[in-house]
């Protein structure tokens, strides 16, 4: 006989198939339901589904079923969906409380804590060289999947009611590097720029390890404390995830409609299975050729992942992918080192995405772009995709700017701009597993790895 788990997990599984296969048929007009009984039929899925995050007392479950819900709620009653947004900038705005003090404290404590001063040169040239190996291959995924799809081909340009959007120039080398060093701490971090708060953090961690042991004493007792601290306030404002991502799943399609595809349906499938590939190609064997557990490692990604794509921003997702990763079995002063930088250094999903765009908006202005201007434009993207992950749907601004550059149209762009959030979601998404996986690369680059911590690895709901 069957446990009750087992049960509601065939009920979930069920209902659901059914829900979806129905919404199909009524969508393509193929059947004609009552609208009552298949409101109600889609709700029961929805109580299922609550009743499991019930039994299963994982956050990430909860996330997961918040996505379902608000997907539901922004379907039935989009106008009060409509004006649900200020919850999920609610989280938001939490989350960004905890990302400057956070960062700080993990990697002060990691530097100084450990005396190993040379850790942190071999982080760096270690990490920058996997970081562009990788978002390199991501580059030229996304530039072969646009080619072999042809998404941008067949499009009519429309007049577009929008005010246009500025474009902004393409970084150069001088000003990228001179934009990594803050001329103001407090000012970096009301800009909310990582990387600035990474370098004066390494430095300053380095100033710990070489100061008398009295005062260093004092410095990471204080710094371990705040670490410690904010890692329990992230705690604390993820109950409230669940919450902010049923908001701003509701909103999106309240905004938006799930007819919200319409003619760009290909590109969106374009991405998609793009994004997809990477995490075939690289991701996957990555993990398996460092032999962690897969299962284990799918379950670490999985929470920093969903928050990551219902809120389609990568600061809202870091704490978590932070504390997840530790947990996992990876150094924390390899954590806080890696995944900070991999923040301004390692954007997969963003820079896969730029290469596809760009190609995009030539293919639907019907310019024909050769082999060499295509590369060309992904060693430009390289750079100018640096340091975008921290805000949402800034990946639109480098667009502009790197069209511009190459003396494209940027009209094309407004055609993306119905379905950049959920292209959005999708690249952020891979963006934070990407750099999951950078930090167990340098873990077991080091022979730092913890494999007995990650095999014991659990995200199940714990008391504050």
């Amino acid at each position: 006989m069957k446990k009750p788990g087992q049960l509601l997990n065939i009920a979930c599984f069920a209902i659901s198939s059914i829900s979806l296969f129905l919404f199909v048929l009524t969508s393509d007009q193929i059947i004609d339901l009552n609208p009552v009984f298949f409101t109600s039929f889609r709700l029961l899925n929805v109580l299922i589904f609550i009743l499991l995050a019930f039994k299963r007392r994982s956050l990430t479950v909860w996330i997961l079923i918040s996505i379902i819900a608000g997907a539901e709620f922004g379907y039935d009653v989009p106008e009060i969906a409509k004006n649900m947004q200020f919850l999920s900038d609610i989280f938001l705005r939490l989350i960004k409380t905890i990302i400057a003090p956070l960062i700080f404290a993990t990697l002060v404590n990691g530097i100084a804590g450990h005396n190993d001063l040379k850790l942190i040169g071999r982080l760096g040239w270690k990490s920058i060289l996997y970081f562009e190996i990788v978002s390199t291959i991501a580059l030229f995924i996304g530039l072969l999947a646009i080619n072999i799809s042809k998404a941008g081909e067949g499009l009519v340009l429309t007049a577009v009611d929008s005010a246009p959007v500025e474009a902004m120039k393409a970084h150069s080398w001088s000003g990228f590097l001179l934009n990594m060093f803050p001329e103001n701490i407090a000012k970096s971090i009301f800009d909310g720029n990582i990387l600035q708060v990474v370098v004066f953090s390494i430095i300053f961690g380095i100033a710990v390890a070489k100061i008398g042991d009295n005062y260093k004493r004092t410095m990471l007792r204080f710094t371990g404390g705040l670490a410690e601290t904010m890692f329990k306030f992230t705690n604390i404002i993820m109950y409230f995830a669940p919450v902010a991502v049923f908001a701003a799943i509701a909103f999106t399609i309240g905004h938006l409609g799930l007819d919200v595809l319409g003619s760009l349906l290909k590109l969106l499938a374009t991405l998609y299975v793009a994004l997809i590939a990477f995490l075939l190609v690289v991701i996957l064997p990555l993990v398996l050729l460092l032999k962690i557990p897969l299962k284990k490692f799918i379950l670490a990604v999985s929470e920093p992942a969903s928050i990551a794509f219902a809120t389609a921003n990568s600061e809202s997702a870091l704490p978590s992918a932070l504390e997840s990763m530790e947990r996992f079995g990876v150094p924390r002063e390899i954590v806080a080192f890696v995944i900070p930088t991999g923040y301004s250094f390692n954007l997969d999903g963003t820079t896969l995405y730029l290469s596809l765009a760009c190609v995009f908006v030539a293919q639907v202005a019907g310019i024909h772009l050769s082999l060499a201007q295509q590369l060309a434009m992904c060693f430009v993207l390289m750079l100018t995709s640096k340091g975008v992950a921290g805000v949402s749907r800034a990946s639109l601004v480098v667009l502009l700017g790197t069209l511009s550059s190459f003396g494209l149209p940027t009209t094309p762009v407004f055609l993306i701009l119905g379905i950049d959030v959920l292209m959005d979601m999708a690249r952020t998404t891979i963006n934070v597993i990407g750099n999951c996986t950078a930090t167990v690369v340098m873990a077991k680059w080091e022979n730092s790895f913890d494999l007995k911590k990650a095999e014991n690895f659990s995200n199940k709901i714990v008391s504050i």
